[in-house]
């Protein structure tokens, strides 16, 4: 890996340079929270969707740190019940999107432009975020962390989208049936980058304590949480500002600390298998 890899994710893994503020989506009628740096227009944003029984709270950290290298970050409140509807937040993560489009943001000193704007999402979020730009097809990126099923199916839907996707799955769950990563990324419509996080876990991203991480399952990773945001980040600013200093974390073939491929299972043969046995 080149020097300058190591360097870049090593600063991406920390806050950025700007200071950073926040602000209530209520207020412009969406329940969520928006983080964003304290001055700056024609901004890129990205509407992230939050997990299964989760609110946008638990992703503060990764919210400011996307604001901190100059990403406006938004996140709706909605569909936090124990049966949500993943399309209810898909709508509500478009309207989130919305919002930072169309309305001056902070003191009036922030401002997004419309074509640097992408879906991303958590867990359930995840598919939801799919979904979302499934529907919307003027998105510079969508990620998906750690995706989990929905209904209906976000692979179903993922052919449809042209924008870069990045997709992440952790070492020991990507093969579970908590997750679709693998799927998403064989029938992503545009350009992919798919990677696993080395020791990482799907609940990792969640930050704060969990009732479940209290027994022992599903707390939050540390590890997991710097090793993503920096992927995201450097993924984001590529596509939305067109920084090629970010390129290589757009490469899928690009080796990057703590993560590895996620390669697509080859489609078994039954005919392949037959002709083993007989021999």
């Amino acid at each position: 890996m080149a020097p300058k890899l190591k360097t870049l994710t090593r600063e991406l893994s920390k806050r950025g340079p700007h200071r950073v503020l926040r602000g209530n989506l209520a207020l412009a009628g969406q329940p969520g929270v928006v983080y964003t740096p304290e001055t700056g227009f024609n901004l890129p944003a990205v509407a992230f969707a939050h997990g299964w029984m989760v609110g946008s709270h638990k992703y503060e950290q990764t919210l400011q740190h996307l604001a901190s290298w100059g990403i406006v970050a938004a996140a709706p409140d909605s569909e936090r019940g124990p049966v949500p509807s993943h399309l209810g937040l898909a709508a509500d993560l478009r309207a989130t999107l919305d919002i930072c489009v169309g309305v001056r943001l902070g003191p009036g000193q922030i401002s997004v432009q419309p074509d640097r704007v992408a879906f991303a999402g958590h867990g359930m979020g995840a598919g939801a975020a799919v979904l979302a730009a499934a529907q919307r097809g003027d998105v510079g990126a969508v990620a998906a962390l750690f995706p989990a099923p929905t209904a209906p199916k976000a692979e179903n839907y993922a052919s449809k989208i042209t924008a870069p996707g990045l997709i992440l799955a952790g070492q020991d769950d990507v093969d579970s049936l908590t997750s679709n990563a693998r799927p998403l990324s064989v029938e992503w419509g545009g350009p992919v980058v798919a990677r696993t996080v080395n020791d990482g876990q799907d609940a990792g991203l969640i930050e704060g304590r969990r009732l479940l991480g209290a027994l022992g399952l599903g707390g939050s990773e540390r590890k997991t949480q710097s090793a993503t945001r920096c992927l995201l980040t450097g993924f984001l600013l590529f596509h939305l500002t067109g920084d090629k200093k970010y390129q290589d974390f757009a490469d899928p073939d690009v080796e990057i600390p703590h993560t590895a491929p996620l390669l697509p299972v080859e489609p078994h043969s039954d005919a392949r298998a037959s002709q083993l046995l007989r021999k």
